[in-house]
């Protein structure tokens, strides 16, 4: 029995010879940001046009270049890899792009050979590539000339390569610096960090902040930043409590549209926030959501909750899930996926996670979850990588393309945002949902761009409310 893991360390030609009509090879690649990318680093290519996703015409370039870049690249790799392989001469090819590719799409090349010519060992091999729902995106003919002699060799173990960007955070901050700032009560900005975070989103013309706690430090914390806070408006309090309450206080009155969370800690702010008669609940369940710009994802990717419901029920659920789903028609998901977590992909009457999962889904189905569309349970790798969907059988519209992920608890939720943003690189705006406004929640270790695209995601939900000017 052929040992089918050796095998994939090495790369073995056919000969002209050993080659027949009707020979088939294939590679399949799915298309992510990074590929734009690379490809604008390795040309040089920095035109904003190719390279700003904010500029009209990028979604067309980014549809030719992966169709230049993957029609021809994963054509020529399997010519070079497989069929004929190793020793092969690309001489030319003649190709029609009969469909789009976008990012996110899996494109499978094929060739298959038509026609030999003996006299120079030429091959005529047709092509075809297709994309995920067996769509044809690019056919058309390769020329070569086959390998006369066996080369079996080694495969080359290519680099990991990786880029960090987040136009997605970039131009959601764009869109939301577009309208009339926001008034935002920040809550106890005595520190460096979490003040120059509310400045930076008033410089950006995000916000219109209302300081609140002790003024000497406030003013301590100002001055170590060498910022001038002095035309702000500016509450003085002793305590943190009572800072928490006076900015809930605002925003019953309606004097600000957000809440921003300073140096306090979360539990002493949301404490004020669901007090009974006092608080900012509504008929809706209070929850935490990230929104998530991972470089390798090619979708926004929405993690719920990971800070405020720590064991949900399943009513909890899904009511957390609705405020996801709202929360991804805000910033312009019409129907976006849903992926209910668990540890594996079956229901399973001992681990509770499945049993919500599939009534989960149940309850969507009925109505009671509207606006999106769920699976589940899906572990994680099966709700965002299609392929590993694919290779347990799992036939799904969620699977592998999943725009929100809604976790089993808060500790799984934590950690999975936590890995994703200090080993994946990802941003992750922070956003309470569920209160009568929505409540920036950043943490010290938060970059300055996290803490700005958490404000300009807040300001998105605010002005979705009639109530907001626009």
């Amino acid at each position: 029995m052929p040992d089918v893991a050796a095998a994939e360390l090495f790369i073995e030609n056919r000969t002209f010879d050993e080659m027949n009509i009707g020979d088939t090879a294939s590679l399949s690649h799915i298309v992510c940001q990074r590929d734009i990318d690379l490809f604008a680093t390795v040309t040089g290519d920095v035109n904003p046009a190719h390279v700003d996703p904010t500029y009209a015409e990028t979604d067309m370039f980014h549809h030719i270049i992966i169709q230049g870049m993957w029609g021809a690249g994963l054509i020529s790799a399997t010519l070079g890899t497989k069929l004929p392989g190793p020793g092969t001469i690309y001489l030319g090819q003649d190709l029609r792009f009969t469909h789009p590719i976008t990012i996110g799409d899996t494109v499978t090349a094929s060739v298959t050979l038509i026609e030999k010519k003996p006299a120079k060992g030429g091959v005529v091999l047709r092509c075809l590539c297709t994309n995920q729902d067996g769509r044809e995106v690019i056919t058309g003919t390769a020329y070569a000339r086959a390998p006369t002699e066996k080369v079996r060799v080694r495969r080359v173990t290519l680099p990991e390569v990786r880029v960090e960007r987040h136009d997605r955070s970039r131009t959601m901050i764009a869109r939301a610096a577009a309208g009339t700032p926001l008034p935002c009560a920040v809550v106890c900005p005595v520190d460096k960090v979490s003040l120059l975070g509310a400045l930076s989103a008033a410089s950006a013309g995000l916000i219109v902040p209302t300081l609140i706690g002790s003024a000497a430090r406030i003013r301590q914390a100002a001055n170590d930043a060498g910022a001038d806070i002095s035309g702000l408006p500016l509450i003085d309090v002793e305590h943190d409590s009572e800072a928490a309450a006076r900015a809930v206080a605002l925003a019953r009155t309606g004097r600000v549209a957000l809440l921003m969370k300073g140096d306090i800690h979360t539990a002493e702010l949301m404490h004020e926030v669901v007090a009974t008669g006092t608080g900012l609940r509504t008929a809706k369940r209070i929850s935490h959501v990230y929104l998530m710009d991972v470089p390798e994802y090619p979708r926004p990717l929405i993690v719920t909750d990971a800070a405020i419901n720590v064991t949900p029920d399943l009513a909890d659920k899904a009511a957390i899930v609705q405020n996801a789903i709202d929360l991804a028609h805000v910033i312009g998901i019409e129907q976006p996926r849903v992926a209910v977590l668990a540890a594996i992909e079956t229901v399973n009457d001992r681990m509770r996670s499945t049993i919500d999962a599939a009534a989960l889904c149940k309850m969507a189905d009925r109505g009671q979850i509207t606006g999106g569309l769920l699976d589940g349970p899906l572990a994680f790798d099966n709700a965002i990588n299609e392929a590993a969907a694919a290779e347990k059988g799992i036939v799904s519209q969620v699977a592998g393309r999943a725009d929100i992920l809604l976790v089993p608890d808060l500790e799984a939720g934590n950690m999975l945002a936590k890995q994703l943003t200090f080993m994946a690189g990802a941003e992750a705006a922070g956003l309470v949902l569920g209160a009568r406004v929505p409540i920036i929640l950043t943490s010290r270790a938060d970059s300055a761009e996290t803490r700005l695209a958490s404000c300009a995601l807040a300001v998105l939900v605010a002005r979705s409310n009639p109530a907001i000017p626009a």
